[in-house]
């Protein structure tokens, strides 16, 4: 699987995941210049977290103009995989790739923590490494993480089993108090319509290596991976 790991100013995560898929799972792995056009030869990009150009007017506002991301928009137009974390899941929602919109957090504050989600549904190459319902461990860093969405477009992402990942507490159970950032439906990452487009707010790729003492992350990478040998 050949990965592209997209570079914006202001990105910070790039290195990180740069490194799960080319150290950890041994992938053909290139960092893209945020002016880079010409994706065609990759397989799955990634939209890494960070302030890409400094979260300046909305964060992911001004990413979603770069020639890089236009570029994604047509990759993921063909089927090509396209991954959005943190940031890259706010840059989405402001291509249209993915629907509604990341707001500021409830309380008005930045969380730096670690969450446990649900995952919803294991029919899809993102979650396919998972079991239905199974609550994971990943860490979270935004400010705008707060996921919202007019109430049709939440029923539609509920109908078409769009939603991959919601908070919860260690239990499984969807509460309040569990639930960081008031995101609406506990919504901690969705995917399109079609299944090619995933976005997250949490950071699979800061809980894949052993060395940190979580590895919940890494299977989201596996699933791909497997997906793409089996096509």
């Amino acid at each position: 699987m050949n990965v592209g790991v997209i570079v914006f100013p202001g990105s910070n995560c790039d290195r990180d995941v740069a490194m799960v898929v080319r150290e950890l799972l041994h992938q053909p792995t290139r960092m893209v210049w945020h002016q880079e056009s010409d994706l065609s030869d990759l397989d799955l990009i990634i939209l890494p977290g960070g302030f890409s150009y400094g979260d300046y007017l909305r964060c992911g506002a001004i990413a979603q103009f770069s020639p890089a991301v236009q570029a994604t928009v047509q990759q993921a137009e063909q089927g090509k995989f396209v991954l959005g974390i943190c940031n890259g899941f706010q840059v989405l929602t402001e291509s249209g790739l993915l629907p509604g919109a990341l707001v500021r957090n409830r309380d008005l504050h930045f969380i730096c923590d670690r969450v446990t989600l649900r995952v919803e549904h294991s029919n899809l190459p993102w979650t396919s490494e998972y079991q239905a319902n199974q609550v994971i461990t990943l860490p979270i860093a935004h400010g705008e993480g707060c996921y919202y969405a007019a109430a049709e477009t939440l029923a539609e992402l509920e109908a078409h089993q769009q939603v991959l990942l919601r908070y919860c507490d260690p239990g499984g159970e969807i509460t309040h108090t569990a639930n960081p950032n008031g995101s609406l439906n506990a919504i901690a990452g969705i995917c399109n319509r079609r299944g090619n487009v995933f976005g997250m707010m949490p950071h699979p790729e800061r809980a894949s290596d052993p060395a940190l003492g979580c590895t919940d992350g890494i299977h989201l990478f596996k699933g791909l991976l497997q997906a793409a040998v089996a096509a």
